[in-house]
């Protein structure tokens, strides 16, 4: 006789709760976790995005991501030893945002701080950019080294709130590398490091081969989009202050 199949999930359950309250089971772990690529001209970057520890914020990227907004986007800020003269805290970080001429963004999201998602900025953590706390819209950075400056009650930015840490990458943290070393005029990226595209990848027909799931040239054009202007980020374009800190420029 065949069990309906709430009793197998109910089941399944009580072996699995014990373990997951004792945290012999890691919940990251017991799901997989989504990732994208990140396509530039200098080379792919596979980014896994930590939807259990930091769901809002990878919540607000994902939908971004999904509707095609980061098409044509660009890394247009890199943060390295030698452009950071006045600043006392120093980090190392590429920024990237979408094109503000084609997209718009969506209204502001509510900070996790890494206090309560449990996530620091390490080498290859995907974090997001802001000014004020609760102003990060759709800008993120890449940290290249550990940048513990970053975190909650880190004194990079003033006010101590640190940035939403939300995943990390997983391959091609050699292009990072790259764009990071790439002309800039003091943080300014000249020229920009274009983005054709941010898609995400699955893996395909319950095999080991994986698959990119939304291919650029079939996204319908996603130009002038319903948002609001970003608050406080560094547009690719804008010329505004830096979003990985309000003192940095």
């Amino acid at each position: 006789m065949r069990q309906p199949r709430q009793t197998l999930a109910a089941f399944a359950w009580t072996l699995w709760a014990p373990l997951l309250s004792a945290g012999l089971i890691n919940l990251a772990e017991a799901q997989a976790l989504p990732r994208v690529i990140i396509e530039t001209q200098l080379g792919n970057i596979e980014v896994e995005i930590d939807s259990v520890h930091a769901p809002l914020t990878s919540a607000n990227f994902l939908r971004y991501v999904d509707l095609g907004f980061y098409r044509f986007g660009r890394f247009h800020r890199t943060v390295r030893a030698d452009n950071q003269p006045h600043d006392k805290v120093k980090i190392e970080v590429v920024q990237a945002g979408l094109d503000s001429l084609r997209v718009k963004d969506f209204p502001p999201i509510t900070l996790e701080r890494t206090k309560l998602t449990g996530l620091s900025h390490k080498d290859g953590t995907i974090s997001m950019a802001r000014d004020g706390p609760n102003t990060a819209t759709s800008d993120f950075f890449i940290c290249i080294g550990d940048q513990p400056s970053l975190n909650f009650g880190g004194k990079r930015n003033p006010d101590g709130q640190g940035f939403a840490a939300f995943g990390r990458v997983v391959l091609g943290m050699d292009v990072v590398r790259k764009i990071q070393g790439a002309p800039a005029v003091g943080q300014r990226l000249e020229p920009p490091i274009p983005i054709a595209d941010i898609v995400r990848k699955r893996a395909a027909g319950g095999g080991g081969a994986v698959e990119v799931v939304g291919d650029s040239a079939s996204r319908p054009d996603t130009a002038r989009a319903i948002g609001t202007d970003s608050l406080g980020e560094a547009g690719a374009d804008t010329g505004q202050a830096g979003a990985v800190d309000s003192t940095s420029r």
